[in-house]
């Protein structure tokens, strides 16, 4: 082997733009599955005797200076690990490679001191790097004084010098900083500087290898993403600063993703006061904290594919309420995301009517439609904090029409307040339970708002009938009442009230004709499916107002 001479400072060439141009993750083109035999080979070396003879191994598989870095890198990783005693006993620890080796563990001091001479013995130009980091025990908003905190190293590979950190690339350390557990982190090997300076700050500014370089100041007050944040495909989030200042009790957040992901946020460990809402390349959150003073904020994200627990931490603020929002108290029964989305859409609610999370309806009446993907079969509920009525009767506050691969849910609402549209959907062809979709908010104010339910339907009502009118279940006594109703394929229509009233089938599909309410307490719909029987099945039934 040959040793190198002396690096050379970083240059003009060194350098790349800030902030991140969102291109790539790392500083040069890598191609991870042309390691995945180097990677294995590395793991299993198993030398421990002497620096020199453990690169010896290492290097049997590598013939670029790409690959040698990469198998030293491998090996720091997953052999050496973070000694959490001697971090706190820092004066009886060597940081000497040889010591790091025989140990088999270190603070970052020795993982760079390691990291550095295993690349002078494979004849790689390699800096062991010091400075601040956001690492563990990093506070939010807090200022760095005094010596660095941090170790890791610059590699020169291609003409370029290129950043890595071998401690963060190991593993982590539990919050205690007791126990630290292996787990290897792809996104310390050659990572971008545009998205290293995220928490590493250098002693020496040139090593940020950036142009334009950030101040102190600046590497204090920007947000910190974590690694899980980019390997995500995450590219940026607003507002930049860790700390928000609420204004008139809102704090608005969006994070912009390559693809689309699943979103969900706590305030102070719970999901509540919020309003989040996905979009095809990220999502918005509002949060409307119910008390003042500070609240921590933690969004997480994961692949649509990925299990449901296996949501990721992402981004943490920090957020001062200085005042509360009352009117922004949502329901309990309010579930993250609200409103229609791609994951909607991805369940067969196609071309919504509804784009808002947040219905505002003013006489306590909205209509929603959607186009339906093949062989779905929709079921709707209202929820509402300060309702005495039973989910049942909610229920009939809701009247879903089909019109080919149309469908109309009709509200009308028993009372003002918020309430929770929640919409579920199965196959028609499966036999197994719905499944929840998606919910909206719907807001109406105005406290004369009383609408009766929607008639009772049974089974024989089917899902392409309509009712035109009365809408309302229940009836005024002692009137004159006009029915129309379309229904197919059926032979006869009657009305029973006290005594029993045909209906008429008109030109443009209508049954139609009127009965009067004198006498009765409730009046169902009757139908003849085929005139040669003499059977007649329930459809609707509609209670009479008492007299």
């Amino acid at each position: 082997f040959q040793k190198t001479g002396a690096p050379r400072p970083p240059s003009g060439k060194d350098l790349h733009a800030y902030p991140w141009d969102k291109s790539s993750l790392k500083s040069m083109p890598v191609d991870l599955q042309q390691f995945e035999k180097l990677d294995a080979y590395a793991l299993k070396v198993n030398v421990k005797n002497s620096v020199e003879d453990l690169v010896t191994a290492l290097l049997k598989q590598a013939r670029t200076d790409l690959e040698k870095v990469r198998a030293i890198w491998m090996w720091i990783c997953h052999h050496i690990e973070y000694d959490v005693v001697g971090y706190h006993n820092k004066s009886q620890l060597s940081c000497k490679a040889i010591d790091v080796l025989h140990a088999g563990k270190s603070i970052c001091e020795g993982y760079a001191e390691l990291f550095e001479q295993m690349c002078s013995i494979a004849g790689i130009q390699c800096m062991k790097l010091s400075g601040y980091s956001k690492g563990y025990g990093y506070k939010m908003g807090q200022t760095f004084t005094g010596d660095s905190d941090h170790a890791w190293n610059a590699v020169y590979l291609d003409g370029r010098w290129h950043l890595l950190d071998s401690t963060w690339g190991s593993g982590s350390v539990d919050d205690s900083f007791t126990k630290f557990t292996f787990r290897y982190n792809e996104f310390y090997f050659l990572t971008h500087p545009a998205l290293f300076i995220n928490n590493h700050f250098p002693d020496n500014s040139n090593w940020q290898l950036l142009k334009p370089t950030l101040a102190l100041k600046d590497f204090e007050s920007n947000m910190l993403h974590n690694s899980n944040f980019y390997m995500l495909g995450l590219l940026t989030a607003h507002p930049a600063t860790g700390i928000i200042h609420t204004e008139n009790g809102k704090a608005a957040i969006s994070v912009d993703s390559r693809s689309s992901m699943l979103f969900s946020f706590k305030l102070k460990g719970i999901q509540e006061h919020g309003l989040m809402t996905l979009k095809k390349h990220g999502m918005k959150l509002e949060i409307y904290p119910q008390k003042t003073g500070s609240h921590k904020l933690q969004i997480f994200a994961k692949p649509p594919k990925a299990p449901d627990d296996v949501y990721n931490c992402v981004l943490e603020y920090v957020i001062e309420c200085k005042s509360v929002d009352k009117s922004r108290r949502f329901p309990k029964d309010l579930h993250q995301p609200v409103g229609p989305s791609w994951f909607s859409e991805r369940q067969g609610f196609l071309r919504p009517s509804h784009l808002d999370p947040i219905i505002h309806s003013n006489d306590g009446r909205c209509s929603l439609t959607f186009t339906l993907g093949k062989d779905i079969s929709v079921l709707a509920s209202l929820h509402s904090d300060n309702s005495r009525l039973t989910e049942d009767a909610r229920r009939r506050h809701i009247m879903q029409t089909r019109r080919g691969n149309q469908i109309e849910l009709k509200i009308h609402l028993p009372h003002a307040g918020d309430f929770v549209l929640e919409i579920y959907a199965k196959k028609k062809s499966d036999p197994g339970n719905y499944d929840y979709v998606f919910n909206y908010l719907i807001s109406c104010l105005n406290t004369e708002v009383k609408w009766p339910a929607f008639p009772q339907s049974y089974s024989k009502w089917a899902e392409d009938y309509e009712i035109v009118e009365p809408l309302s279940g229940l009836l005024p006594a002692g009137r004159n009442v006009q029915f129309k109703l379309k229904m197919h394929g059926i032979a006869k229509v009657l009305i029973q009230a006290e005594s029993t009233h045909p209906l008429t089938l008109s030109r443009d599909g209508y049954w139609q004709g009127t009965c009067n309410t004198s006498g009765c307490a409730e009046v169902f719909v009757m139908v003849h499916e085929n005139a040669n029987h003499s059977f007649y099945s329930h459809v609707l039934k509609y209670e009479v107002e008492s007299q």
